[in-house]
């Protein structure tokens, strides 16, 4: 059975400027009564290891706490949730991962534990689908300009609010002799190059969809300009900008030979650290707002948030466990205690200079990324479909044609389309 996710909820639920405005009181303790099992499965890096860290403080004699943080979370997560009981009573999950889990029905409602144990939430946490809260935020990510305050001042030019303003730019810093190739992007052919189409994407306002189905939309004035963009700015980019995806992008950063790059904002401390980065770029490393596009008002930005979920196939008393251990994890103390590690979205927390951007975003109305069923295999399709585009080896309308035949046909194999 596919859930069918609110209109409002697939534009983007979370509000992230909401949830950074907020403030809250933390728990003083677990407060778990009983025997119980908490069994968290989650990817693999700093600020997910982090919380399963601090939710392993709720356990005692009577309450078993383990985790599995691993890249291979999204293919573990649905036959592990299946099972009856299921493997694990906590999924974390994000905008795209949590769909799997949704469709299957392998999540429960969380409204009850929010009234009983959430008091520290904000309601801007609260994902809902279909007017259920089916998951708990915690932190945001997404992608966001960063740009050298060196090079435009050598150029003579404002940060760049547009793309428009960033090819202008490009131009200018160019022609100046300043730097061959003042741009880079994440267009390695595969989820690096689709991601960089859905971000401008978002930034039109338009529908991936028509709305109320699967048949896709994007072959539209929308979906050229966007195409016509990411050709434009290749023009500026090293020759191998093929081989650049977002781990990739941080390294040409920190050579110092790039002025401006959309990036994820979870690598920004990274670009930034006195004790890693090239001293030099670190110094005259700025991060704003991902531009916006063709005269829109919004950064041209996914919003991403991840959050945890709890499992339906379990007791009701490891459910309540598992929340509790999990709202403990997440608690403003805990991010009191590591306010750089991440994001957050929770209650009192004061961003760093590396979550600029990311906040950016969300302040000046970037949208998530959408979250129908059927968005992943548009991603895929466009993985593909778009890499000829970027190689210059195609024209964009045949690209788009390109797009829409490997979306449909997935699409139609999964029931989505007729």
């Amino acid at each position: 059975m596919t859930i069918k996710l609110t209109r409002a909820f697939a534009a983007g639920a979370v509000s992230v400027a909401a949830l950074l405005a907020g403030g809250g009181a933390a728990l003083a303790d677990c407060g778990i009564q009983g025997a119980a099992s908490v069994r968290i499965l989650s990817n693999d890096f700093e600020a997910l290891r982090l919380v399963n860290s601090t939710a392993a403080e709720c356990a005692s004699a009577t309450v078993t706490v383990t985790s599995n943080a691993t890249a291979e979370h999204k293919n573990i997560q649905v036959p592990a949730l299946t099972a009856n009981p299921a493997e694990y009573t906590v999924a974390m999950v994000a905008n795209n991962s949590i769909v799997p889990l949704l469709n299957a029905g392998l999540i429960r409602p969380l409204d009850d534990l929010v009234a009983k144990y959430g008091a520290s939430l904000q309601p801007n946490q609260l994902i809902k689908i279909d007017g259920k809260v089916m998951a708990i935020a915690f932190m945001g990510n997404g992608q966001h300009l960063f740009y050298r305050k060196d090079i435009l001042a050598a150029a003579g030019l404002d940060v760049p609010t547009s793309y428009e303003d960033v090819l202008a730019d490009a131009q200018i810093i160019q022609d100046k002799g300043l730097m061959q190739y003042p741009l880079a992007a994440s267009d390695k052919p595969g989820w690096d190059l689709a991601a960089e189409f859905v971000n401008m994407y978002l930034g039109t306002g338009a529908d991936f969809f028509v709305p109320g189905s699967a048949e896709l939309a994007i072959d539209n004035e929308n979906g050229m300009k966007v195409l016509a963009t990411m050709r434009a700015m290749t023009k500026f980019m090293n020759p191998d900008y093929l081989t650049y995806d977002a781990n990739e992008l941080n390294k040409v950063w920190d050579a110092g030979s790039v002025a401006l790059m959309n990036q994820w904002g979870s690598l920004a401390g990274a670009a930034i650290d006195p004790k890693t980065a090239n001293p030099d770029v670190a110094a005259n490393t700025g991060f704003a707002a991902a531009p916006t596009i063709g005269g829109g008002t919004i950064p041209a930005a996914a919003l991403w948030w991840d959050g945890f979920s709890i499992a339906k196939n379990i007791s009701d008393e490891d459910a309540a466990a598992s929340f509790q251990a999990m709202v403990h994890a997440i608690s403003p103390d805990m991010v009191k205690a590591h306010p750089d590690v991440a994001t957050w979205l929770v209650a009192g927390y004061s961003p760093g200079p590396a979550a600029v951007g990311v906040i950016a975003n969300a302040t000046e109305g970037a949208q998530a990324y959408p979250m129908q069923p059927y968005m992943g295999l548009l991603h895929t399709a466009l993985s593909t479909g778009l890499a000829d585009f970027i190689a210059g080896k195609e024209d964009a309308e045949q690209a788009l044609k390109d797009v829409k035949a490997s979306y449909d046909a997935s699409a139609k194999e999964a029931g989505f389309l007729n």
